[in-house]
């Protein structure tokens, strides 16, 4: 059973320095922007030591930074290994389903058409975009997405895991379903903010901030 999810977001290349003081959990889940300039050679740095950390499963997602994964199949990856794009993994008791934020999709309007096909059934929703009005704002600004708000109102998964605004790193808990945004880099894309864990407990979700 999975009894503790470690969430990380926005790490932008400076994963090496979360080596060691990451806290144990069951599965270790990034919501996407692996590197900074959306190099190949930026993302499979990420992928050998995000598949060498000592979580029985992991799964990423892609953000607006991670360029080279638009389009990409990634085949091959080790066991209990996972890459989302649009779609979805049962693990043990837990259906988790990602949706990426490629600015191909975004400006051409099918992002909008990939929200509305996200199924009933997720108990934890990756994204990379946020909300709109959850845990958005940066400054007086808030950057979320309404589609996806309606969409996590209907569905109402146990979690919603993101990233994206750094500035907005944060939890809360609406109804059944907790936000987390977990960026873990400041706007200046300094390492400031702690990871999050969501242990489960009875009838839901409670969260921790991790080690840094």
């Amino acid at each position: 059973m999975i009894n503790r999810i470690l969430h990380l977001s926005d790490t932008h290349g400076q994963h090496a320095f979360l080596t060691g003081s990451l806290p144990a959990a069951d599965i270790v889940v990034h919501s996407g922007d692996v590197s900074f300039a959306g190099t190949e050679r930026e993302v499979l740095d990420f992928m050998e030591w995000y598949f060498a950390l000592p979580y029985r499963y992991k799964i990423f997602i892609a953000g607006n930074h991670d360029a080279c994964l638009f389009g990409a199949e990634l085949e091959g990856l080790p066991d209990r290994c996972f890459y989302l794009c649009h779609s979805a993994v049962t693990v043990e008791n837990l259906t988790f389903y990602g949706v990426p934020m490629f600015m191909e999709e975004v400006l051409s309007g099918e992002y909008a058409g990939r929200i509305k096909s996200i199924p009933a059934g997720t108990d934890v929703l990756v994204t990379h975009q946020l909300p709109y009005g959850i845990l958005d704002a940066a400054g007086e600004n808030h950057y979320g997405n309404a589609d996806l708000l309606r969409a996590v109102r209907e569905l109402r998964p146990k979690c919603h895991l993101f990233g994206h605004v750094h500035d907005a790193y944060g939890m809360e808990r609406i109804r059944t379903t907790i936000f987390v945004n977990g960026s873990l880099l400041d706007e200046g894309y300094d390492m400031r903010h702690r990871p999050w864990v969501l242990e489960r407990k009875a009838g839901g979700f409670s969260v921790v901030t991790g080690r840094l």
